[in-house]
């Protein structure tokens, strides 16, 4: 499918502009999660056929690879590639807008608690944590 427009902020937001799949992301780099089954879990409550389509767009569009588990032949590993990594600012930034104007984020959910920790560490430490946890999967 064609884009609307080649304005570069549509461009991103056709890959990764709706809730569902910035979630997905969240939970890869914030909530350790790495299988469909896990992802599946968030709570927000993503619909199985919702997730899979997220999943496939982002390994269509290079943002993450999948792999098989070598531990259950039926499970797969999603993994961030270097296109995936390189959100980690704008996931940072939508964390940082969202608990400077949304005081219900003040709760200590666990990924708040990721996110407070990595809005005070160094940008390029926090990218070098994601390639060391996906690294072995992480592709141009």
């Amino acid at each position: 499918m064609p884009p609307r427009s080649h304005c570069p902020i549509n461009l991103g937001l056709e890959i990764f502009g709706d809730a569902w799949t910035l979630l997905v992301l969240r939970d890869l780099m914030f909530g350790g999660k790495r299988h469909f089954r896990e992802l599946l879990q968030s709570d927000e409550g993503i619909s199985s056929n919702i997730l899979a389509d997220r999943l496939k767009r982002l390994v269509d569009r290079g943002i993450l690879s999948k792999r098989d588990d070598p531990t259950h032949k039926q499970k797969a590993i999603y993994s961030l590639t270097e296109r995936g990594i390189a959100l980690l600012p704008v996931l940072l930034e939508i964390g940082a807008w969202s608990r400077l104007h949304l005081p219900e984020t003040r709760r200590s959910d666990p990924r708040v608690l990721a996110l407070n920790r990595a809005l005070v560490e160094d940008r390029a430490a926090m990218r070098r944590k994601m390639r060391e946890l996906h690294a072995a999967h992480v592709d141009s």
